[in-house]
């Protein structure tokens, strides 16, 4: 990096009298932009230049996993070979296993001077690190896939000393809910390592699949795997060759893989395959919704333990890593209440109730994986009944787990949702694409503390460290799971490596920037803040105002002509305020100049929509139903036998539907609006007429959250109406969880006013 020197010029006549001084202040500090951050750094002198000439020297067979990684790495960007050399020289890379070190197992020094670049550990994890660290000094072309021309690869000279604040430093990924391939697990892997994560916790089987090949027990793929979804099959498995491979990609990486087998509960999909193993004998279909299974193992049948058993015998030889993660969450005890063998293990065992039966099948569990080798891993509800001697827990529910389990002496993995959960919104879910619920920005990822401060001193230690949960019900394709994962994921990997009197969010945002030119070169689909305000049909009558905001400091673009927004586009730097209709795009873009999803916002300049006079004024709806599976509204004229109903409420609307009879509805009538003004609608129906005009769709779409807004401009009065609603399962959401789900406010208002049947006339 090269020191520039500022000259001041000042007036002539001080220019003559101090003709012979140049006024030089003081360089500016270089910056280091590497995440996560060091925990000791210190700036020297100069520069290191890697190019044709440099030479790396490995001290020893520990080193050579390291030394072909860093290898493959700068030759594939630089297209220098770094040739192994006998004697430490200049221009060197050393990569030094070295007793004397004091930074633990993965810490490591690093020193760069012009001559060299030394890397020491006690350990090749503790060296690879290092290498981390070594290649985000690098400029971030280093992370191309093929060679960049016209690049000065300078290293600064820098001298760190560092090493991790945890031990556990994790993503986890949930491959059942949807199933993602080879390659972007690998690609996951990659960008774990460069921010020093190490622990890939793999949720392999659930309700709606089962992801692992089980010799013993071919039916779990053959049968497991697939499930129906809006009418075609669906799924997918590793076997074990792939699951290999990507466990010893994994170690090539110095990467942890932990698996989950889930029990008793979330296993429909190895019912469906094996009903036997049942309270009830079945039949069952893998799972095509999401939400929580009442069917689950049998813990009163010794058949689901020796099932259990000759799994986890297979698992294990897979998975060489001493922990194994048994989920233990969300199992409910309904058909262990009405199983008479359940009830008569409940005697047997002299047990309280259901909730001890659930420690009793844990611990039993737990024996199996000691005789294995292996350390049994649960959800916080392991906690209920007894928490199995050995057991590691997962605090999901928030921290209490957590504390509770430490607080008995057990180790423990905070993974509280509202902080490291990456399948919640982070930013509004009228303009985000469709996610399970919650908000958890970047900042709080960032500013989440896994050592709870209600922990005594003493019981601290038992915290292991923290990871992103990667839950994909609604992250149906790679790019989609990378949207929602990245950056947080990267904000966690601070948490976990660098000592919070280091860390400062605006300093984090900052560093970002060279991390998205990194992640771009990855090709990582993540996620930018989208403008948020308006609905994307915004009625007005006399003038419209617009003002938008984002989760976090970024520039917005917008274009009033339907043209596409970019760096030369208009600057949004306060409310737009607009006489006219318009079709507005905006969009967000990063200091690195990449730039998010385009918004298209109707813009409708109209008069207010007359109403109409009625006379006879029957409370609620005229609704037509029709039995059938269908997925559009352009499907409709597909159904026959259609009946009439007289629509009161919304206990009246949910009893006429349910998840075993696809059909669909039309309900007409009027709606009241009860003052002038502009309103807008909100709703999870798939489609609403007013006026006779659509005004919204959602046609096609997961409708768990409405991201269609509209607003219409009405005067006092009645209006007609006419709801299309297709009772069918979208992307793996019932509809009909929604119930009637629509709703209004009227501009210059806060808050919906629900909508009920009742509140319409026929």
């Amino acid at each position: 990096m090269k020191h520039f020197v500022w000259l001041t010029f000042i007036l002539p006549i001080l220019i003559l009298s101090c003709k012979n001084q140049v006024v030089e202040p003081k360089p500016k500090p270089r910056e280091i932009h590497m995440v996560p951050l060091p925990n000791q750094v210190q700036m020297l002198d100069g520069t290191f230049e890697l190019n044709d000439k440099t030479s790396l020297y490995a001290n020893g067979a520990h080193t050579e996993q390291v030394a072909r990684y860093l290898r493959k790495k700068i030759s594939q960007s630089t297209g220098f070979a770094l040739p192994s050399t006998g004697k430490p020289a200049g221009n060197t890379i050393i990569l030094q296993i070295d007793s004397t070190e004091t930074s633990g197992e993965e810490g490591y020094s690093l020193k760069v001077t012009p001559d060299r670049v030394v890397i020491k550990s006690v350990s090749p994890r503790g060296l690879f690190y290092g290498v981390q660290t070594l290649l985000q000094l690098l400029p971030p072309e280093v992370e191309s896939p093929s060679k960049v021309e016209n690049i000065n690869w300078e290293i600064p000279a820098v001298k760190i000393v560092d090493q991790p604040r945890f031990k556990w430093r994790g993503m986890h990924l949930d491959v059942c809910r949807h199933f993602f391939p080879v390659d972007f697990i690998k690609k996951q892997l990659d960008l774990m390592a460069m921010y020093k994560l190490n622990t890939f916790h793999w949720h392999l089987t659930e309700d709606q699949g089962w992801r692992i090949e089980i010799k013993k027990y071919p039916e779990l793929t053959r049968t497991g795997a697939y499930r129906i979804d809006e009418g075609k099959r669906y799924g997918g498995y590793y076997t074990q060759d792939e699951i290999k491979e990507i466990v010893d990609y994994a170690a090539e990486r110095f990467i942890n893989v932990v698996p989950e087998i889930e029990m008793p509960g979330h296993s429909l999909a190895a019912l469906a395959s094996y009903p036997e193993l049942s309270c009830t004998g079945g039949p069952f279909k893998v799972r095509n919704y999401w939400g929580v299974e009442p069917n689950i193992y049998c813990a009163g049948n010794d058949k689901v333990f020796e099932f259990l058993e000759d799994v986890i015998e297979e698992v294990v030889d897979l998975f060489p890593y001493r922990y194994f993660h048994i989920g233990g969450d969300e199992a409910p005890k309904t058909k262990w209440e009405q199983c008479p063998k359940c009830q008569q293990r409940i005697k047997e065992e002299g047990l309280k109730d259901e909730h001890e039966l659930q420690s009793y099948f844990i611990k039993r569990v737990e024996k199996i994986l000691l005789k294995h080798g292996r350390q049994l891993v649960g959800w916080d509800e392991i906690l209920e009944g007894g928490l199995a001697p050995s057991a590691t827990v997962m605090s999901w529910r928030g921290e209490k787990g957590g504390i509770e389990a430490a607080a008995q002496g057990h180790d423990v993995v905070m993974t509280p949702g509202n902080w490291v959960y990456l399948d919640h919104y982070q930013g509004s879910p009228k303009v985000e694409p469709v996610a399970i619920g919650g908000y958890t920005l970047l900042k709080e990822s960032y500013e989440y503390e896994p050592v709870p401060a209600e922990l005594p001193p003493g019981k601290q230690k038992h915290i292991l460290g923290t990871q992103g949960n990667v839950w994909t019900e609604y992250m149906y394709t790679p790019p989609r799971a990378e949207y929602s994962i990245y950056p947080r994921i990267i904000a966690l990997a601070e948490v976990n490596w660098t000592q919070p009197a280091h860390k400062n969010f605006d300093d984090f945002l900052k560093r970002m920037n060279n991390q998205f030119v990194r992640l771009d070169l990855h090709d990582v689909n993540y996620h930018i803040p989208l403008p948020e305000g308006p609905e994307n049909t915004y009625a007005f009558t006399n003038e419209a105002e617009l003002a938008f905001g984002t989760t976090r400091p970024v520039t917005m673009y917008y274009t009033l002509d339907g043209s596409e927004p970019g760096p030369e586009s208009p600057v949004y730097n306060q409310p737009l305020t607009l006489d006219r209709s318009a079709t507005l795009k905006i969009r967000t873009a990063l200091p690195t100049g990449k730039m998010s999803m385009v918004r298209n916002i109707r813009v409708l300049k109209q008069q207010p929509l007359e109403p109409v006079e009625i006379e006879n004024k029957t409370p609620g709806l005229n609704m037509s139903v029709a039995e059938g599976e269908i997925y559009s509204t352009a499907d409709l004229n597909s159904l026959k036998n259609w009946k009439e109903y007289d629509l009161k409420d919304a206990k009246q609307f949910r009893k006429m539907f349910d998840l075993k009879h696809p059909s669909a509805a039309i309900m007409t009538g009027w709606f009241y609006a009860p003052q002038d003004g502009i309103y807008r609608f909100s709703t999870e129906m798939d489609e609403f007429h007013i006026g006779g005009k659509l005004l919204i769709s959602n046609d096609g779409e997961v409708k768990k959250f409405s991201r269609n807004d509209a607003s219409v401009a009405l005067k006092k009065g009645y209006y007609p109406v006419k709801i299309i609603f297709i009772n069918n399962i979208v992307g793996g959401w019932p509809s009909i969880w929604n119930g009637f789900a629509l709703r209004y406010k009227i501009r210059g208002t806060r808050d919906y006013v629900k909508l009920h049947p009742g509140d319409f006339v026929h």
